[in-house]
C-alpha cells in the first residue's frame, strides 16, 4: 500500500465532497494534486498542494480552499491534525500507529511491499546497452546498461509487461573494418602479415583468438583469396565472436536481455523496404533538398536531392533523409525500420537509452514513431551521460581506435558487479558520474554502496545474535510483536522511511528514474546507522535489551522490516544484499 496515494486519493475525495455542495466548482482538473513529505520535516508527514493546484481554475484564494481541505482531512482516522501554511500548504501530521503499521505490512508482505500496478500489464520495450559489435563493453557501456536493466526491472515491479532488448548493428562500414581487421590478425597468425595495417583497423588484441579461431577451422584458405570471397565469412566470424564476448560481459554484470534483434537480419528481411512503403502509402516521402547545416555560409551549400521523411510533421526542425546522396540507406532509414518492427511486436511503448552523444537524435526518432504508429506508439529517449574513470582521483584514459581499452569486465572483476552497478545509479543518468576505482572499494560513510550493505549486514547480525538468545527473528513470528513500544524519535524516523518506499518505487517508474532507489536506500541505511549508534551511547536504546524481550521482539520487527526494503531495493537495481561484511 502506497500511504502516499492514500493520501492523495482522500485529498482528492474531499474535493469531490466540497463540489457536491457546491463550495468548489464542479470541473477541475485534480491531476497535478499531491500529497507527500515535506521538504522541511518540521512542517508534518505529508504536505498537499491541493489549494494551491486548484485556486486559479476555482477563482478563489489558495488559502481559502487551503482551510476547507484542512478541516476535512483532520477527521480522517490517520490524521493527528492538519495545518496550513501559505502560500496554500496543507501540512499533515499522520497518528504513530500508522507508521507502526507499516512496519507490519513490510513484515507481512516480504519482498513484494511497494509492489504495485501502476503499467496494468501494458507492454513496453526497454531496449538498452546495443553496443557495436566490435569489441568488448567499455566502462561508457556499463553506464547505460546497468541503467536500462534497472529502469526495466523496476517497470516490470511496477506492473508493465518488460521487454529487455538489444540491437546488434550488424550491417555497415564499421562491421566491413572489423572482418579486415580479423583478416590482417588471421595472416599474422599465417606468419603473413601485410606491411600495412588496414585503414581504420581495430588494434584490440582481443581480435586474435578470433583470427586464431578461422586458422584452425579453415587453416589457409583465405591468405591468398580475393576480400569479395573472404568477407562474408570474416565478417560472419566476428559478430559471432564479439557478440559472445559481449554477451559474457553482460553475463558477468548480471544482465540477460530477452531479444537480440539484428540489422543485418532487419535489410534482409524486407523491413526496410516495408517500413518505406507505409510511409509512402502516408504520403510521407518526397524528393527534396535540405536547408544549409546552421553557421555553415549558404556560398559553401550545395543542394543535393535527397529522399525525405516529413519529419517536421511530426514535431522535428527539419525533414530528415532516408538515403545520402549515393543512393546509400541512411542510419536513420534502418532506425525507422527497426522501430517500426518493435512497435509492430506490440511495443506500444518504447524506451531506448542512448550515449549522451545521441542527443540531436532524438527528435527525429520520436518524429518517426509517431507517423509510423499513426500516434498510437510512442518513444522515451533516455540519454546516459560519460563515465569518468578514475584511479585514486586521476583519469584512466581509453581508446578502442588504439586498443588501449578498460573494459568493462576489467571493472566489474576489479570491484565486483554489485559495486559498478549500484555506483552507475548514484547520479541521474543525464549527468556526468566519476567512478574512482578507489573510491568505491572504501569502507567508510562516504561509499554509498558500503554503507547500504553494511545497514544489511549488520542487521542480520543482530538476527543472528537474537537467535543464540532464542528471540524471533522469522517475518511470520515478528508479526505480533508489540510495536506500541516503540516511540523514540530515531525510531519514528526510520518508520517513516519505511513508509516513504511505495511511493519512491512509482515516482520512479512514473519518471523513468531507477537512481532514485539508490538514493532512498541510502537514505534508509543512515538512518538505520543513526538509531544504532543512539543504542551504543544509550544502553536502553539497544536492539536486543536481555531484561525486556517484549521490546527487543519489537525492535528485531523494526529492523527486520528496514532489511526487507533494502533487500527489496537492491534487487530492483540488480545488487546482492550481503550477510556480514569481511
Amino acid at each position: 500500500m502506497n500511504l502516499f496515494e492514500q493520501l492523495r486519493q482522500s485529498v482528492i475525495s474531499a474535493i469531490e465532497t466540497r463540489q457536491a455542495a457546491g463550495e468548489l466548482p464542479a470541473d477541475l482538473d485534480t491531476g497535478r494534486i499531491n500529497a507527500e513529505p515535506p521538504r522541511d520535516e518540521s512542517h508534518g508527514d505529508a504536505a498537499t498542494n491541493a489549494a494551491m493546484v486548484l485556486a486559479k481554475p476555482a477563482k478563489m484564494p489558495p488559502m481559502a480552499i487551503a482551510e476547507m481541505l484542512a478541516a476535512d482531512l483532520e477527521r480522517l482516522e490517520i490524521v493527528e491534525s492538519a495545518e496550513i501554511a501559505k502560500p496554500g500548504f496543507v501540512n499533515l501530521r499522520i497518528h504513530h500507529n500508522v507508521w507502526r503499521d507499516q512496519v507490519r505490512l513490510v513484515l507481512a508482505s516480504g519482498a513484494e511491499y511497494g509492489r504495485a500496478n501502476i503499467g496494468r500489464g501494458e507492454p513496453i520495450n526497454v531496449e538498452y546497452c546495443s553496443a557495436n559489435p566490435t569489441g568488448p563493453l567499455h566502462v561508457g557501456h556499463g553506464r547505460g546498461t546497468v541503467f536500462g536493466d534497472a529502469l526495466a526491472n523496476l517497470l516490470e515491479k511496477m506492473g508493465y509487461a518488460v521487454t529487455r532488448e538489444y540491437y546488434i548493428n550488424d550491417a555497415g562500414v564499421q562491421i566491413d573494418h572489423l572482418a579486415r581487421s580479423v583478416h590482417y590478425r588471421y595472416l599474422e597468425v599465417l606468419g603473413d602479415p601485410p606491411p600495412d595495417m588496414p585503414e581504420n583497423m581495430y588494434p584490440g588484441e582481443y581480435l586474435i583468438p578470433v583470427a586464431e579461431k578461422v586458422v584452425e577451422d579453415d587453416r589457409d584458405r583465405w591468405q591468398y583469396a580475393a576480400e569479395v570471397d573472404w568477407m562474408p565469412v570474416f565478417r560472419s566470424r566476428a559478430i559471432t565472436a564479439m557478440m559472445d564476448l559481449i554477451k559474457d560481459d553482460l553475463e558477468a554484470l548480471g544482465v540477460h536481455h530477452d531479444v537480440f534483434s539484428s540489422e543485418a537480419a532487419l535489410v534482409a528481411e524486407g523491413k526496410i523496404d516495408e517500413a518505406f512503403s507505409l510511409l509512402e502509402e502516408m504520403g510521407l516521402i518526397y524528393e527534396g533538398t535540405l536547408p544549409p547545416p546552421k553557421g555553415k555560409p549558404v556560398d559553401d551549400w550545395e543542394p543535393v536531392p535527397l529522399l525525405l521523411f516529413k519529419a517536421t510533421s511530426f514535431g522535428d526542425d527539419v525533414d530528415r533523409p532516408l538515403r545520402s546522396s549515393n543512393g546509400e540507406l541512411t542510419y536513420f532509414a534502418k532506425d525507422v525500420a527497426y522501430h517500426l518492427d518493435k512497435y509492430r511486436r506490440g511495443g506500444r511503448e518504447l524506451i531506448n537509452v542512448w550515449g549522451a552523444d545521441h542527443g540531436g537524435y532524438v527528435k527525429r526518432m520520436k518524429a518517426a514513431v509517431k507517423a509510423l504508429s499513426q500516434g498510437g506508439g510512442s518513444v522515451d529517449v533516455r540519454l546516459c551521460q560519460l563515465v569518468n574513470l578514475l584511479d585514486h582521483g586521476q583519469p584512466i584514459r581509453m581508446s578502442k581506435r588504439a586498443g588501449r581499452i578498460v573494459t568493462l569486465r576489467d571493472v566489474v572483476e576489479e570491484v565486483g558487479k554489485d559495486v559498478v552497478r549500484f555506483i552507475m545509479l548514484t547520479r541521474k543518468n543525464d549527468a556526468p558520474l566519476d567512478f574512482d576505482l578507489t573510491e568505491v572499494t572504501e569502507k567508510s560513510r562516504d561509499n554509498p554502496v558500503f554503507y547500504v550493505q553494511y545497514a544489511h549486514a549488520r542487521i542480520r547480525s543482530v538476527e543472528r545474535h537474537a537467535s543464540e538468545l532464542g528471540l524471533p527473528t522469522e517475518p511470520s513470528a515478528l508479526k505480533d510483536a508489540d510495536l506500541g513500544l516503540l516511540g523514540d524519535p530515531a525510531e519514528l524516523v526510520v518508520m517513516r522511511q519505511l513508509a516513504q518506499y511505495p511511493r519512491i518505487l512509482a515516482a520512479a517508474a512514473v519518471h523513468r528514474e531507477p537512481h532514485r532507489i539508490a538514493f532512498y536506500l541510502g537514505e534508509l541505511a543512515a538512518s538505520f546507522h543513526a538509531l544504532w549508534n543512539q543504542g551504543k551511547e544509550q544502553a536502553e536504546l539497544r536492539f536486543l535489551l536481555p531484561d525486556a524481550q517484549s521490546t527487543s521482539v519489537a525492535r528485531l520487527a523494526l529492523i527486520g522490516a528496514v532489511r526487507t526494503v533494502i533487500a527489496s531495493g537492491l534487487a530492483v537495481i540488480g545488487v546482492q544484499p550481503v550477510e556480514e561484511m569481511t
